[in-house]
């Protein structure tokens, strides 16, 4: 009997390990690190009139990501943003497009603050090598003072996309 009893708890010690180990790491999770650059050729800001700087608007921005692997990217980026004085939260979808027409689609939304900014991301989706992918997406930028005529300010920043591919 107390065979049996020992049998039984080293398995149901054996799975709880093999359960927690399995929520530590994500099974076939990728990473892929990057630099990047980017700049606003369009955008809008409307000021809102219930407290001084107070405004709201639209970016169009554009990117190039240089990856650790060696690949580069480029990006079309789709920004809203409501700030008080040139700081406070946006939303943005981006289209990262690789050399060989694959694209990855991710929602963002962060906080500005002075010349900086972070966020976080979900990957929406994906195409051509990519289809299928899942994951998350996190950077920080540093934005230079928006000139005149631009629709943003210039920035420059790195990032990590965390991801799972189908099969993988």
């Amino acid at each position: 009997m107390r065979t049996s009893r020992s049998v039984w708890v080293s398995v149901g010690l054996t799975l709880i390990v093999v359960c927690v180990l399995s929520m530590a790491l994500p099974a076939g999770a990728e990473e892929l690190h990057y630099k990047f650059y980017t700049w606003s050729p369009k955008g809008e800001r409307v000021p809102v009139g219930d407290v001084a700087g107070h405004e709201v608007g639209y970016m169009l921005r554009e990117a190039f990501y240089v990856f650790e692997n060696g690949e580069v990217a480029t990006a079309k980026v789709v920004v809203t943003i409501d700030y008080v004085n040139g700081d406070g939260p946006f939303m943005q979808y981006v289209t990262i497009t690789f050399p060989d027409q694959s694209t990855i689609v991710i929602k963002s939304q962060g906080t500005s603050a002075g010349v900086g900014s972070q966020w976080t991301s979900e990957i929406l989706k994906g195409t051509g090598r990519f289809e299928g992918i899942k994951g998350t997406h996190s950077a920080k930028a540093t934005y230079l003072r928006r000139e005149p005529g631009e629709g943003g300010g210039k920035g420059y920043g790195e990032g990590t996309l965390t991801y799972t591919l189908p099969g993988k």
